[in-house]
Formats: structure tokens, sequence, C-alpha cells
């Protein structure tokens, strides 16, 4: 095998690739990358064998041929080689592979392709495409709430599933770690009506929101009831689903809530996160205290000493006194991009419901806590 790269190019598809790759392998192998040449064409591939990224980018190719080579390794090498260089990759005597750029010389240990295990996809019989900003907000929306507790794995990914609503069917991804939860819909892409419910998983999500951020089309998106994959032009991502079953998440959303508080967004969040200053545990707790058109944000700690903040809001209700999580809380408002959000609320023991007015596909309830 003999490549000629430009070393930009060879940069960005390795920055794609490496980061499925774990930093410790009980198997050598899957600290590599494959790398395949032939047509004028250069080929990454790299999996930890629930997750497998392909990048195919163009290249001078002098002869065809494939190899592995340690995946972090190569990147580094690239990182550092001046920008605009040309990099020459050349395999020698089959278990070499020799990196070259102006003066640079490096020599790479390299394992047998026919060791590297290939992902089989399978049958992916649900085929439908959204729009890299449909995706993109799906997956922001939703994924600061995946729970990262192994133990509660069905809870740690995102559920992507049709939905019934008042509306009809929506196309919608939830998430949640048991304290608070994220509901993103949007219309049904053509294709998509009779998909499985499918939580894709936490790392899964990271890698697309990172391809997602860099491509403008359509992506493609294939899926059965096991595996799921992702279509960017060159890049493609395959990853197995989670085996278990998401919970009914409808029943932790509320339906009574007359109480509703209406607030400049922005304001709220940095006065949370100003009063949390003072909290000295670790679940950073604040209460609301609602009278009127009054909204008071109070923290007392122990250990620091006590904070308070008067806002404006519109508040329709008895006076009521509620604590929350503020690291939770502003989490949610970071979600939120309109001027104003919207808190429903029933009583201090009950789930809170968070809206946008500017994306009303877009819920989110944070369980209360003792303050």
């Amino acid at each position: 095998m003999k490549v000629s790269i430009e070393r930009n190019a060879l940069l960005k598809t390795l920055g794609h690739v490496q980061s499925v790759v774990e930093r410790r392998n009980t198997m050598p192998i899957l600290s590599n990358v494959m790398i395949e040449a032939d047509g004028g064409k250069v080929s990454l591939t790299a999996t930890d064998l629930d997750i497998a990224i392909v990048e195919e980018t163009e290249a001078k190719v002098g002869r065809p041929g494939a190899t592995t080579v340690p995946a972090h390794t190569l990147f580094d090498i690239a990182r550092k080689l001046p920008d605009g260089s040309e990099v020459d990759l050349s395999l020698e005597d089959g278990d070499r592979l020799v990196v070259t750029a102006g003066r640079s010389r490096f020599t790479l240990a390299c394992l047998d392709r026919d060791e590297f295990p290939v992902m089989n996809e399978g049958n992916l019989p649900h085929r439908f495409a959204l729009v890299a900003g449909e995706l993109k907000r799906l997956i922001d929306k939703a994924r600061f709430a995946v729970s990262t507790e192994e133990t509660r794995y069905y809870l740690n990914g995102i559920y992507l599933h049709v939905a019934d609503s008042s509306e009809g069917q929506r196309l919608r991804a939830v998430a949640t770690d048991g304290h608070r939860l994220a509901q993103v819909e949007q219309d049904v892409p053509e294709g998509a009506a009779g998909m499985p419910g499918v939580i894709v998983p936490r790392k899964t999500v990271a890698e697309i929101r990172k391809l997602v951020e860099e491509y403008e089309g359509e992506v493609k998106i294939a899926l059965s009831d096991t595996k799921i994959r992702f279509s960017f032009g060159h890049v493609i991502v395959t990853s197995k689903l989670i085996d278990g079953t998401f919970p009914d998440y409808s029943r932790v959303i509320p339906q009574g809530n007359d109480k509703r508080l209406e607030m400049d967004c922005r304001l709220f969040a940095e006065a949370t996160d100003r009063v949390s200053t003072i909290s000295s545990d670790k679940t950073r707790s604040v209460k609301l205290s609602m009278n009127g058109d009054t909204l008071t944000l109070s923290v007392n700690s122990p250990d620091s000493g006590t904070a308070t903040e008067e806002l404006q809001a519109a508040y329709s209700g008895d006076a009521m006194d509620i604590g929350f999580n503020s690291r939770y809380l502003l989490d949610i408002l970071a979600q939120v991009e309109g001027d104003t959000v919207q808190v429903f609320l029933a009583d201090p023991q009950a789930p809170t419901i968070l809206r946008d007015l500017m994306d009303e596909g877009a819920l989110y309830v944070l369980m209360p806590m003792r303050v």
C-alpha cells in the first residue's frame, strides 16, 4: 500500500474515527484504525464492537492495499505535522506503516487487517432522512437528561420512536435519568412511520452530535430492532442499540399542573447560578418562593451562609415554595431558545413542567427536592 494524502484531510478524517476508539482495550486490534486504499480514495474504519465509523476521503493511491495501525498514535502524528503538508503512507514488509511528511518520518507497528472486526449491520428495513438541523435539535434538547448510571442501562441513551399525540403521529426523542426528563418531537419523516422504538446509546449520540455539527445536508437513517446506521455523505456510523425496554415515560408527565409561572429565561438562569454559589452540597439545591409577581430564589447553607435574589415574574396561583437541584434546573434553562420560560406547577412534591415558548415541540419535567 502506498498513499499520499493532504495533512488536513487526514487529520479531519482521523479526528472523526479515532474518537470511538477506547484508550484501554483487552483486544489490541480495537486500538487500531483500519486503512484501506483503492481507486483514488482512502477509507478509515474504527470500532469498539458496539459502534463502528467509516469515513472515505480523496487521496493519491500509488499502490492499493490495507492495514491497521494504532488510531490515537496516528492521530497525534497528523495533529503535530505542519499545516498543508503532504503525508505519505507506505506499508513495508506487511507489518510496518511508514509515515513521512517533509523531513519527518515515523514507523508504526501494524496488525493484520484480517483480524479487524467488521460490524455486520444485517437488514435495516426502516429508512428515513432528517435534515442535519432537525437531528441536531433532537439530540441537543434531549441528551443532557440521559442517565450515566450503568445499573439502569436502558436509560443510558435517547429513546427515538414514533408516538401518538393530539396532533397525530410525531417523531419523538426522550431521555431521562429519573430526576429530569426531556421530550422533543417533530413531524414524522417519510419512511419512519412503522419504525420500532429504539434506544440509541449515549456514546453513539455523542459521535453523531460531533458529525452533525459539520454537516448541512440530509442525514440518512436506517434501523432495525438491534442496529442503527447514520449516513453523512462520506461518513457512515453503525451502532448497536441498547437491548432493553424504555419505561413508560408518559406516566411521569403531569397533566394537572394548574399554577403557571412565566419569566425571562436568561435572568432566571443567571440568578439561579448566582445564588447556588453558596450551596455547599453536590445538589446545589435552590428554593423558589412564588408570591404574586415576585419570585424569590434562596439558598441556606449551614457551612457557607445564605443567598437570596428577587425576580419579576408573572405567577398565577397561591403562594408556594418549591426546591430544585440547581444544576438540573440550569441544564433545562440552557435548552430554552426563547426569551420566556413557562413553568407549570402543582405542589412542592409534584413533578414540574417547563416549556419553551419558542419551541412547542419541546417539553421538560423536573422532579422537586426538599430544601
